[in-house]
């Protein structure tokens, strides 16, 4: 279905179609009781292809064997959507842990608040009004200023999922300063890219990745020159640098995805674990 569209349909007939198709879906659980009171309706997940639920646990497998996240510790996810990490993350986090969440798009942070903070008291979230050319047009403030809400080495991990690739040059380099400003000493992170090296660039050029790649502005990509947020990639080293530059250094290996047609790859996009100094 997404695949078809994509091809052969225009971007806002898409997404009325998309709406319908879900809201048919979502009527259907809904008679049949077939959905989990803690996934939210399809038409509201944005998130991409994929199983929601299936990606969120496989994530939170990650969060634990790469990140050595611990079931009391203080959370934070940049980024959090609709919930698709914090729903697992209320099934392993215990009493003395907590969440914190914040994205830019008000519906999906109401609809969190609503189904998940009611039922988990230490899973917060909240609205930060960020401009985003896709996401948020109508925004107030700037990626590239806005100082996260929580306080200095307040949180054990911390993690961005399909944020990255959706952002900015200068938008990164702020958000690996807020990130470097608010986790702790010797904790980690877990980063979300479309790397661009020597691999990925073979199979962008052979046709093999899933996204086309083809406008260049410096150290990123783009699938789309008007709205670049729609996706991008980055030069490896530019990404590599702009951690170390911020005082966080990468817990080697480097997981590559498969979204550029690797046969070998842990998820879809690569994941960087970084520590702070």
């Amino acid at each position: 279905m997404n695949n078809l569209l994509k091809q052969f349909i225009p971007r806002p007939i898409r997404s009325t179609i998309r709406k319908i198709y879900y809201l048919i879906l979502d009527t259907s659980d809904f008679l049949f009781a077939q959905k989990d009171e803690l996934i939210p309706p399809r038409r509201k997940t944005f998130v991409g292809d994929g199983d929601f639920k299936k990606i969120g646990e496989n994530f939170l497998r990650y969060f634990i064997e790469l990140g050595a996240l611990k079931p009391n510790d203080r959370v934070l996810d940049v980024g959090c959507g609709i919930g698709r990490m914090a729903i697992p993350l209320t099934k392993y986090l215990n009493q003395m842990g907590s969440y914190e969440g914040f994205d830019i798009i008000p519906d999906e942070i109401n609809w969190c608040k609503e189904n998940i903070s009611t039922k988990y008291p230490n899973f917060h979230f909240q609205l930060a009004d960020i401009f985003n050319k896709n996401y948020n047009p109508k925004g107030k403030l700037n990626a590239n200023g806005y100082k996260f809400p929580y306080e200095d080495e307040s949180f054990d991990f911390v993690f961005l999922t399909s944020v990255f690739t959706h952002m900015l040059p200068k938008d990164v380099d702020h958000y690996l300063s807020e990130i470097a400003r608010v986790i702790k000493r010797n904790k980690r992170c877990l980063l979300t890219f479309f790397l661009l090296n020597k691999e990925s660039y073979k199979l962008i050029n052979i046709k093999k990745s899933s996204l086309n790649f083809k406008y260049e502005f410096g150290n990123y990509k783009t699938i789309d020159p008007n709205i670049p947020e729609i996706a991008i990639s980055y030069d490896e080293s530019f990404i590599i640098d702009l951690i170390k530059k911020n005082g966080l250094k990468i817990i080697k290996p480097i997981y590559y995805g498969s979204w550029c047609g690797r046969e070998d790859f842990l998820s879809f996009q690569d994941i960087i674990i970084v520590s702070k100094e």
